[in-house]
């Protein structure tokens, strides 16, 4: 979805779930449920995000996190920007002194346009996006993760290394 880095990914989905539960307060352990992400993980990002001010926690019974500042008045690149350096350069499949110092090569333009697309997308959504309309449904539940198909044991006259006798 992003051209960002995970971290960055994880943090815009921790908050998206926040900004739909919104003024909840909601615990760690649920948003990493509801998410996907680990619980280590996402008490680091909910440590993180408080610390730059987008949210407010409250320990013990009925805490939890919320939001500090209203959705519409959270931005998707101000939450990247808290785990990323983004550099204006486009990524070169050249390798990083191509473009720039030579021709461009030959997808330059494509990445350019992919890169700045991206860069407004982030700048022009707000968390709100992510908020309930009054009445409507919870979004749904993530889908658990399929168990490994089960295989049916090799019969010992056709393992390798096993005299037929």
């Amino acid at each position: 979805m992003f051209i960002y880095g995970k971290t960055a990914t994880n943090a815009i989905a921790v908050m998206s779930y926040l900004a739909a539960e919104a003024p909840h307060r909601v615990g760690s352990a649920a948003i990493a449920k509801a998410r996907n992400i680990s619980r280590v993980s996402t008490a680091k990002l909910l440590t993180q995000l408080s610390g730059a001010g987008f949210l407010s926690g409250q320990p013990g019974p009925g805490g939890g996190y919320t939001l500090a500042r209203s959705a519409a008045a959270i931005r998707l690149i101000e939450i990247v920007l808290v785990f990323e350096q983004l550099d204006e350069r486009s990524p070169c499949p050249f390798g990083a002194n191509w473009c720039g110092h030579k021709l461009p090569c030959p997808l330059h333009d494509s990445i350019a346009g992919m890169v700045a697309r991206n860069r407004r997308f982030l700048e022009q959504t707000r968390l709100s996006v992510f908020q309930r309309k009054a009445g409507s449904a919870k979004p749904p539940k993530p889908r658990a993760k399929t168990a490994a198909k089960k295989t049916r044991p090799i019969p010992k006259s056709r393992r390798s290394g096993n005299p037929s006798k």
